[in-house]
Formats: C-alpha cells, sequence, structure tokens
C-alpha cells in the first residue's frame, strides 16, 4: 500500500480536534518555557509532595543553574547528564542546562555502575547532575572515578521538600542520604546556582541543535541514544497538545511516569509546561501515594502505562479516592488489555485513551482521540503533521502488499536525527527516502486506525510460519484468572520454535498451567498452539514499569 494512499484515505475521517495538515514553526524548548513563564508567572508549575514551586521560581531555578554551568565552561557542544528521579532539580537542572546551550543526556535512576559509565562514556558526558540519595550518589561517585566524567553536581534530597517533611526526612530517614565527598570535582547544587541568575545569551538552533540524548531499551544488544533535537521535542509537545479538546483548560497532571523516560519528557513535562499547567510530581510510582495525589490536587489527566492503572484498581484506597476531577489517562508503552481498560474507567469515569510512540519519535507518534471513538486494541490515529506507512516485512525498501500487515514507518517534525555516533544503525532505522522504520508490525484501517501486530524481532518461527505473540496475549487476557501475560519462543526440535506463555493470575484465582493450555490452544491455529503455560508469582518490568519480554526471554534462557 502506497504512502500516498494511506495517507489520504482516512484524512475525511480524522477524528482528533485538529488539522492533520499543520506546521509547527521552529521552537527551542527555552523559549518554550520564557513563553509560559511570561503568560503564567506566579501560577503553580509543579507541586513535590505538597510544596508548590511557581513558574517565576522555576524560571529563576533555571536560570541559575544556567549561569552556574557556564561559569564552569559548560555550553554548546557540552553534555549534561541526569541521573534523577522526579525531583525539582530535575527540572531546574533539564531546562537550565539547555538554556546554556548544552545538549541533555537523560540517564536512570536505576543504572548500575556499569550501565551509568558504559552510557556517560558513549555520550561523552562532562557533567552529571544527581542528588545525595544513598541510592544515586555513590554509583554517580564511582562513575566519577572510573570514567572522563569531569563534574559531578549534587543536590540535597530534602531540598525540594516542604520545610515540616524536610526536617522529618533529616531526622528519620538519614540512611537514605548519602555523605557528600569533600572534593573539587563534587559541587552541590546550591553552590552551582549561587549567582546572579543572569546567563549569557545563547544562539539556538531549533531545527539542528541537538536538546536530547535519550537512550533506547534496545530490543537487543547495547543501546543507542537517539538525537533529538530542540524542534523535535517542541513539535511533539505542540502536536500532543492539540489534539486535546479541553488544552485550554486548568491542567493538573500527575507526574508519576519517571521524567528521564521519553513518554514522560513529551507528556508530562514539556507538554504541560507548554500549556501552563502544573505537574504533581511523585520520585517514583507508589499506588497509595498517586491515589492521594489525584484527591489532593484534583488531578485532571494520568499518563501512565498499563501495569500502573492495574496496581491503582488493585489498592484498596481505590474506593476512597476522588477521581471528579480525571478526564482523561493516557496509556503507552504497551499493549492496553481491554478488560483493564474497561475495568479502569467503569472505576473512575475517566477517559483511557491507547497511544503509541518510541523514543526515535520524541515520544508519541498516534493516539485514540480523548473524546472517541476509540477502537480497543489499536493505537488510534496518527497525531497531526504525522505521516504513517506500511513497508514490506523481508524488504523494506518497497510497501506491503495491500490489505497485509507491514512494517510501521514514520515520518514527521518529531523524528530523530539519527543515533549519537552510530551511522550503521541510522542506514537500519531509516529507509533510503527519510521514513523512520518502527519495527512494529502493524495493520491500518479505512478510517488511518493503526493496529500494531507485533514487533519483527519478537515473532516466532514456527515450522516456517510466522505466529505473532501478541494474537496469542491477546487470548489469554480472554481468561478471567489471566493477569499478566507473556509469550516467547521457545527451541523446539522439530519446529523450531515452539510459543510458550508465561501468566500471572488475578487474587482469588487457583488454575493450573495446564488447564490455562487446554483452554488455550483450541482457541488458536495449529502452528500458534503453546507449548506450555508456566504461571509465575510476577513477571519482570522495565523501568518504567511494563512487561519486559526481553529480561524474561534472558531468564528463560531463550
Amino acid at each position: 500500500m502506497a504512502a500516498t494512499t494511506i495517507e489520504h484515505d482516512w484524512s475525511a475521517q480524522y477524528r482528533h480536534p485538529a488539522k492533520w495538515s499543520q506546521v509547527f514553526a521552529p521552537m527551542t524548548l527555552p523559549a518554550m518555557l520564557a513563553d509560559s513563564v511570561a503568560r503564567r508567572g506566579p501560577a503553580p508549575m509543579l507541586d513535590f509532595l505538597g510544596r508548590q514551586f511557581s513558574y517565576d521560581e522555576v524560571a529563576e531555578g533555571v536560570a541559575r543553574v544556567a549561569r552556574g554551568l557556564q561559569q564552569r565552561g559548560i555550553g554548546k557542544g557540552n553534555r549534561v547528564g541526569l541521573f534523577l528521579p522526579n525531583v525539582p532539580h530535575y527540572v531546574a537542572a533539564y531546562y537550565g542546562a539547555l538554556a546554556a546551550g548544552a545538549t541533555v543526556v537523560n540517564f536512570s535512576p536505576l543504572y548500575t555502575v556499569a550501565e551509568l559509565e558504559a552510557q556517560v562514556e558513549d555520550s561523552g558526558t562532562d557533567t552529571l547532575f544527581t542528588i545525595s540519595a544513598s541510592a544515586l550518589l555513590p554509583t554517580a561517585l564511582e562513575v566519577l572515578d572510573g570514567s572522563s566524567l569531569r563534574q559531578l553536581v549534587v543536590g540535597s534530597v530534602a531540598g525540594g521538600l516542604p520545610a515540616a517533611k524536610s526536617v522529618l526526612y533529616r531526622l528519620f530517614r538519614r540512611k537514605e542520604v548519602a555523605a557528600i565527598p569533600d572534593d573539587p570535582r563534587v559541587i552541590r547544587f546550591s553552590a552551582l546556582t549561587d549567582n546572579d541568575a543572569r546567563p549569557e545569551p545563547v544562539a539556538i538552533d531549533a531545527e539542528k541543535d541537538i536538546a536530547l540524548i535519550q537512550y533506547t531499551g534496545g530490543t537487543t544488544g547495547t543501546p543507542k541514544g537517539a538525537m533529538l533535537t530542540h524542534q523535535n521535542l517542541t513539535a511533539n509537545a505542540r502536536q500532543v497538545n492539540v489534539i486535546d479538546p479541553d488544552h485550554d483548560a486548568d491542567d493538573r497532571i500527575l507526574g508519576v511516569l519517571p521524567f528521564f523516560h521519553v513518554f514522560a519528557n513529551t507528556c508530562v513535562l514539556n507538554r504541560t509546561v507548554l500549556n501552563g499547567g502544573s505537574i504533581t510530581m511523585l520520585p517514583r510510582f507508589d499506588a497509595k501515594a498517586a491515589l492521594a495525589a489525584i484527591t489532593r490536587t484534583r488531578t485532571t489527566a494520568l499518563p501512565g502505562v498499563p501495569t500502573m492503572y492495574q496496581a491503582l484498581l488493585d489498592h484498596p484506597d481505590l474506593a476512597k479516592t476522588d477521581f471528579s476531577s480525571l478526564r482523561v489517562c493516557i496509556s503507552g508503552g504497551a499493549p492496553m488489555p481491554a478488560e483493564l481498560r474497561e475495568k479502569f474507567v467503569a472505576a473512575t469515569g475517566a477517559s483511557l485513551v491507547e497511544g503509541y510512540g518510541l523514543t526515535e519519535s520524541a515520544g508519541v507518534v498516534s493516539t485514540n482521540p480523548y473524546d472517541g471513538p476509540v477502537k480497543p486494541g489499536t493505537i488510534g490515529q496518527p497525531i497531526p503533521a504525522t505521516r504513517i506507512r506500511l513497508l514490506d516485512k523481508e524488504d523494506p525498501s518497497r510497501d506491503a502488499p495491500a490489505g497485509e500487515p507491514g512494517e510501521l514507518a514514520v515520518k514527521g517534525p518529531q523524528v530523530m536525527q539519527g543515533y549519537w555516533n552510530r551511522p550503521d544503525a541510522d542506514k537500519d532505522s531509516f529507509t533510503a527516502d527519510g521514513w523512520l522504520r518502527t519495527g512494529d508490525v502493524a495493520t491500518i484501517d479505512d478510517e488511518g486506525y493503526i493496529r500494531i501486530v507485533d514487533r519483527l524481532k519478537d515473532m516466532i518461527a514456527v515450522g516456517g510460519f510466522k505466529v505473532y505473540p501478541s494474537v496469542i496475549e491477546a487470548h489469554l487476557y480472554e481468561h478471567p484468572a489471566v493477569k499478566e501475560a507473556i509469550v516467547l519462543g521457545v527451541p523446539d526440535a522439530y519446529r523450531g520454535e515452539s510459543p510458550k506463555a508465561f501468566v500471572t493470575l488475578e487474587e482469588g484465582f487457583d488454575v493450573s498451567g495446564e488447564a490455562l493450555a487446554a483452554w488455550l490452544n483450541p482457541k488458536l491455529g495449529k502452528h500458534e498452539r503453546v507449548s506450555a503455560v508456566e504461571i509465575r508469582a510476577e513477571l519482570p518490568k522495565t523501568m518504567i514499569g511494563k512487561l519486559d519480554r526481553k529480561a524474561l526471554r534472558a531468564e528463560a534462557g531463550g
């Protein structure tokens, strides 16, 4: 199916409340922030465990970080790493580094010394921000000694808390705080920001200058750093903003997704700052704390992943949570089981729509319309200015045959410039005419709704047939006892590979793997039938809480 056919067949049935054919003018992230500060000044921008920071206060913090970095020789051509959870320091360091002209590199707070060191070296990061948490600072200090990292900026764990909570933290949680060493390479956040808050202006080319190097988790092999420009990130924030029919309303976003991940970077941080809303930050996802925050702050939007919504449903505080303010929940990162969506909508009254994106697209490619029609099991329609195409699974130089699944390919202002220092990977990730290959196999219906069938690398080869794990997983989710499911290919002496299912059970159910397999297999084609269903107490999850097929494959020896 040719790209032009895909793009125009469904244009008359575009359901988002914005024109698909839009142009997003070049914009830098510092300019985006400055515009919102000018409009929203004294309005709250951040709420961190009850302590609020206004747009004016955040802007001053950003200016102080930018000035402090410039005083230490950091600017254009430098990479500044963030090894931080969701704390106020993150927002100041992120926009501050960008205002200084530097490129930000996100690092997960869950990284080991080896993982952090490898990405620091790969990216050429010379300055790293962290906080004095015992879970983070010792790791950062080891990397400072073992890599080419030049300096470490360390914020206080209690620094962003309300005064009373700060005192209690110092009194009762000292074991969670690491001592900051007396080392000229280690700079306290307070010392970095002790300046006149007047950074030197920096000329930034929105379409060429790299704002963010965001490492992909990678299906296999070493993670690669996607290079995202200022325009990639601000365009995606604007694309996401215009499809919200109530985007001029008083936004209060619950920020439980980690900012270091591209989903949260666009849908929680950049998009909310663009719109002038406020972000209720939680340093990590905790169902009890999230439910309490929804009631306390009258949350209007909750971006998350399916396992997060399941955890909220499972928590006993669900019944006493006030969801009356919650307008919309955006699910991404993994397929949303239809049963889970129905249960969450029934329990909360909020709209829950599924979307899709990837690191290489700055976060978002498509989503179901916020006000419907929602097509369960699909990732909705492309967001404005985003072109989609299906490539032949065997030969990506041509389009997939009409009516057949193909590899989803994307073009748009949010698509990355390429991988950091990996021209070899660029060749595999882009077609000759510049389309980003997602690696996901999809179908597109006549209304432009996209359905992800599977990942190319996850397909199971069974006696010459291609088996999609997601098809088997979808059937498993139809069983009332199944809570989570992952299907992998395991070695089979006769067929090459056989599908095997790994599941967790809903509370109160007691069913064997043999019984589930006997229930499941008659629903499948002969080549799709599982060799076994293994019941587990839990399945591995990624850093943002989605089911981790790669980790399970490693555990299972596949």
